[in-house]
């Protein structure tokens, strides 16, 4: 059956997926469902590993799976690294970077709570200084006013820009490879939450210009819960990024020299050595979830990773008009007029009187009822608004490529039904 995936139909494509037939799962933005195969997965290396009298070190680097999934996002095996999500990423990067007491950070108030926790401790620890912007919100909202923010921000000591690809809060797709010529043209490091982008978008990681991006293996890529990817810049190309490779420490690594140092940093697009072996190297790993997420990786590949892309937006097309018509576009937190910016993350505020919108047991309420009573998964979340003095809440739903546009006619209509209740 795998062999003809790509000619296989929406529906069909969703019987692979370990998905009660009553439950609206669109909440993938938090965690995605595993494919079957991929469940079989986990469990067959586990129990092929489990008692056995093996060397369980080599296996662990996954050398052929990093190789597989690095190709079916434009990069080297020397520039994957299989981690246990999107959060670790994040910290191995952030700790890793060469920042001194003064040098400067520009970042979002949108980012995900352990990216700014981590920078935080940066802030207490060296002395960085964390500037953070507040992205514009709302449907009419330009790629233009994203970019803009961040330029504003850069002094002549910034050194590194970090940014979603994706926010989780409201679903912004920011304008990834502007803001990475952005920081080309300031001499910056760019690091990239793209937990939300591996599985999604069939996107070159090397074309995107980022020199750190790290994604969750367990949200649109569908594979185990304790699995992500980062991808680590290796190698100079000056099409892709001009900027020499920065300065790395890896600070979690068992295959770090033990005496001496590694070769110079390349500055060609031949690699001196090999950074994803170094953070890849960090003692005994979990094989089954390695493998497993190589598994769903090669199920994208088989289905078409163009494919699943059009499906999902075209899904999220769907939803955002649904929204849209019942609850108005200017109840929406998710950008919407500009192409360029919008995702299949949908954030609104469902309830007729604005300050509901600063309530966040009633928006809360709103999400848990939805699955306690209708059993459709979606989620609410927190942000900063530009000049607003409270913090706002909003349900957020999101469309994968296991969902179909009469699921989502249904989750909307019962939405309206239920916030005209609650109101």
């Amino acid at each position: 059956m795998e062999a003809g995936l790509r000619a296989r139909s929406w529906s069909e494509i969703r019987s692979l997926f370990a998905l009660d037939a009553d439950a609206t799962h669109l909440n993938t933005g938090t965690v995605g469902a595993m494919p079957h195969e991929v469940l079989d997965v986990v469990d067959r290396v586990t129990r092929e590993w489990t008692g056995g009298l093996l060397d369980v070190y080599p296996p662990g680097l996954y050398p052929e799976h990093r190789a597989a999934i690095g190709r079916s996002y434009g990069v080297d095996q020397d520039e994957m690294v299989i981690t246990h999500n999107a959060t670790e990423g994040m910290a191995r990067v952030i700790h890793g970077l060469d920042l001194r007491e003064g040098d400067e950070v520009v970042t979002t108030s949108h980012e995900c709570y352990s990216v700014l926790s981590n920078l935080n401790l940066l802030r207490h620890r060296h002395g960085v200084v964390v500037t953070v912007v507040t992205l514009p919100t709302g449907f009419d909202v330009r790629a233009e006013d994203v970019v803009e923010r961040f330029a504003a921000a850069i002094t002549p000591r910034t050194k590194v820009l970090a940014f979603a690809g994706i926010t989780l809060f409201t679903g912004t797709m920011l304008p990834i490879r502007a803001l990475c010529e952005l920081a080309h043209r300031h001499g910056l490091t760019t690091v990239i939450d793209g937990a939300l982008m591996a599985g999604m978008l069939d996107c070159d990681f090397r074309a995107l210009g980022a020199d750190f991006i790290s994604c969750s293996g367990s949200k649109f890529q569908c594979g185990p819960l304790g699995t992500g990817l980062l991808y680590v810049r290796n190698k100079v190309h000056p099409e892709h990024n001009p900027l020499p490779l920065p300065a790395f420490w890896p600070i979690i690594s068992t295959w770090y020299p033990m005496q001496g140092t590694p070769p110079p940093r390349t500055t060609t697009s031949v690699e001196s050595c090999n950074i994803g072996d170094f953070l890849q190297s960090a003692g005994s790993a979990s094989i089954a979830r390695g493998a497993a997420l190589a598994r769903a990786c090669e199920l994208w590949d088989e289905i078409g990773r163009d494919r699943i892309e059009r499906r999902v937006f075209e899904l999220a097309e769907h939803a955002r008009t649904a929204v849209a018509e019942r609850f108005g576009t200017a109840a929406m937190y998710s950008p919407g007029a500009d192409q360029r910016l919008r995702s299949p993350l949908i954030a609104f505020h469902p309830f007729r009187d604005p300050a509901d919108a600063w309530n966040v047991k009633k928006v809360a309420e709103f999400v848990s009822r939805l699955e306690s009573e209708h059993r459709i998964w979606t989620r609410w979340t927190e942000f900063d608004v530009e000049g607003s003095p409270h913090q706002h809440y909003a349900a957020r739903l999101t469309t994968h490529l296991f969902n179909d546009h009469a699921e989502i006619d249904r989750a909307v209509a019962v939405m309206g039904r239920l916030a005209e209740q609650m109101s």
